[in-house]
């Protein structure tokens, strides 16, 4: 298997467990509101009383955050500048998500904020160089990063739109999830003869 399939492969893997998980948690936290709580409250151990939510929030994002880590190395292995860009970025987002795990809500220093904020801000941005990858890549990829980085610029700003400040990290998050899961997808399915050595 070549490293372009393989990190297709670790993509689709993270994505997929952290979204199956994810949805996990949130039935097994008592009273939990995809509106009034923030994503983060799932992996909050002062929050768990009865269920171990916490414990699978944050093992889920942390091995989400090691998959994207080794998925970026092996892009910024590949010959193209493109990739390697793009291996930064996703690197960078799984350094993000990996910190939110070691890191939960409450922790000191604001560590979890910090990389909140790393993880929302290379999710987003990874999605142009992947978008204009020429295997693999989407216009829809970039357009659903916009949307996640433009809800990031509206929960910065305390502007919810409504929705709640759990509703808006949603607008964050799912659009992000949603092209890589595409991305890798297409990766890891790509027929061996095009897929780059």
């Amino acid at each position: 298997m070549n490293k372009e399939r393989l990190a297709g492969y670790l993509t689709t893997i993270g994505v997929v467990q952290f979204l199956l998980l994810l949805i996990v948690a949130e039935a097994i936290y008592p009273g939990y509101s995809v509106s009034h709580n923030y994503i983060s409250d799932l992996g909050n151990p002062s929050y768990e009383p009865t269920t171990p939510h916490a414990a699978i929030f944050n093992s889920s994002v942390g091995l989400l955050g090691v998959l994207l880590m080794v998925a970026g190395a092996l892009f910024l292995t590949l010959r193209p500048r493109l990739d390697k860009v793009l291996g930064a970025m996703v690197f960078l987002a799984g350094l993000g998500a990996l910190g939110v795990g070691l890191f939960p809500e409450g922790s000191p220093y604001h560590l979890h904020t910090v990389f909140s904020l790393i993880t929302f801000l290379f999710a987003s941005l990874s999605s142009y160089p992947a978008s204009v990858r020429r295997r693999g890549g989407s216009p829809l990829w970039g357009i659903l990063g916009t949307i996640g980085l433009i809800a990031l610029v509206l929960f910065v700003m305390g502007y919810y739109a409504g929705l709640g400040w759990g509703g808006m990290e949603r607008l964050i998050v799912y659009p992000n999830l949603a092209w890589a899961l595409g991305f890798g997808a297409s990766l890891a399915t790509a027929e061996a003869g095009r897929a780059s050595p």
